[in-house]
């Protein structure tokens, strides 16, 4: 438990009917009893008038979580104040002269890691889940920050480690009573837990791309009705609309959520041969967005014949899009989708079709999916190790390579040691009977 007692408001800022001041640390209880005159029993929502100095600060709600049951493990406290900037000021004011702090950024969090109370994943799904714009972001949010992660990570590092222990005892007790299949085994079930690993890899990246959202290109020629598209799409005037060719110089962005999954669409500069070199470098963005998008819609407008500049962009992941369908009289000769910003038509199946491939490529079909590069950079480590086991040409190096796999794995979620291996061993072999 620490010894400073760090506090913070744990509620949004800014004026508001209530708020919440959290404190940890092995000093709470004396804090918070120097401020209410007495702590109220745990877990109980009690009101007191919080006092320092012979000066009122607030009556306010208290409540009591002694450690080890409480968020952060150790001693801590709520205060359910008003939600004044004058109350909150004397109240931190007050906090500070009995010897509290401002707590750091996320440390409350950290602190929660430290005394076993959440792993790594965990702490970092809180996170999501604070930050989280959509249902899909809130619900993979939910499942990491319960532990679905952990529990997937903490079995392949249980097998591991069990797999190590093995390894370990074929090499130092080879005189002991031991199955004589032993390194073989270790290696079949390494190589087993290798596939599963290769297989939860081999995800698309479908949970990064929705913790941090699909970006969507609008590509096309000047007047091809890019801007109307976008402000059509979310709903408001995002972008300026005009007759005149070129008044889109730079990119320019809007959120949207497409079927709990967040987007950003962007609007481009038109594709052409540039006027000057201001749209010349839009144009330069707009194929820099381009190139970076998880999706490109490809716009041509209807009454137009199709542009060489934006079909030189078609993809597998690019979507065509017909334009102005309401002033097409004969048909382009493209296989796209006819839309009409300015009647509406064909916008419910546009938006349809982008719902599907947002799903496609992070869709939240309630697996436990990788969420940050960290994970992935982990697990792809460990997988290099284990493709090193076959050609291990002693025990030895076998051993260090499950080893260098269980450090990896464990680097995501923060916990593994030495002396897991060693209980194995202990608890698995009668060894020196």
């Amino acid at each position: 438990m620490h010894e400073d007692v760090i506090f913070a408001l744990a509620s949004g800022a800014g004026r508001a009917a209530v708020a919440v001041l959290r404190l940890s640390g092995r000093g709470t209880g004396a804090t918070v009893g120097a401020l209410a005159g007495r702590l109220p029993p745990p877990r109980h929502a009690s009101l007191r008038r919080l006092r320092h100095g012979g000066e009122l600060l607030d009556e306010a709600l208290v409540l009591w979580f002694p450690g080890p049951g409480s968020y952060t493990g150790e001693d801590s406290a709520e205060l359910h104040l008003h939600g004044g900037p004058a109350v909150l000021a004397g109240v931190a004011e007050a906090l500070v002269a009995l010897g509290a702090r401002p707590a750091e950024p996320g440390e409350f969090t950290r602190r929660a890691f430290l005394n076993g109370r959440l792993d790594l994943t965990a702490a970092e799904g809180i996170a999501d889940l604070i930050t989280a714009e959509t249902a899909g972001q809130r619900r993979q949010a939910l499942r990491q920050a319960g532990g679905a992660l952990a529990t997937l990570y903490a079995g392949w590092t249980a097998r591991l480690t069990a797999l190590l222990a093995r390894q370990e005892a074929f090499i130092e007790f080879e005189e002991e009573d031991l199955p004589p299949d032993l390194d073989d085994a270790v290696a079949t079930a390494a190589m087993a837990l290798r596939s599963e690993i290769a297989a939860h890899l081999a995800d698309g990246g479908r949970g990064e791309r929705l913790r941090e959202g699909l970006h969507i290109a609008i590509l096309g020629a000047p007047n091809a009705g890019k801007s109307s598209l976008l402000n059509a799409l979310v709903g408001r005037e995002a972008a300026i609309v005009s007759a005149r060719a070129g008044t889109t110089r730079d990119v320019v962005e809007a959120r949207l959520d497409l079927a709990g999954i967040p987007v950003t669409l962007a609007d481009t500069a038109g594709l052409r041969d540039a006027a000057d070199e201001i749209e010349a470098e839009g144009i330069r963005r707009a194929r820099r967005c381009a190139e970076e998008a998880d999706l490109l819609l490809l716009l041509f407008a209807a009454d137009q014949a199709p542009d060489a500049e934006t079909l030189a962009w078609r993809r597998p992941d690019a979507l065509l899009v017909l334009s102005k369908s309401d002033l097409a009289s004969t048909s382009s000769g493209l296989d796209g989708l006819p839309v009409s910003a300015h009647t509406g038509a064909g916008l419910d199946t546009l938006r349809a079709r982008l719902e599907a491939e947002a799903l496609a490529r992070a869709g939240t079909t309630g697996e436990t999916l990788l969420t940050r590069p960290r994970h992935r950079a982990a697990l792809q480590d460990a997988l290099a190790w284990l493709d090193t086991l076959p050609s291990a040409p002693l025990p030895e190096l076998r051993a260090e390579a499950l080893r260098a796999a269980l450090r990896a794995v464990g680097r995501i979620t923060g916990r593994v040691g030495v002396e897991a291996v060693l209980d194995v061993v202990f608890s698995e072999f009668c060894i020196g009977k």
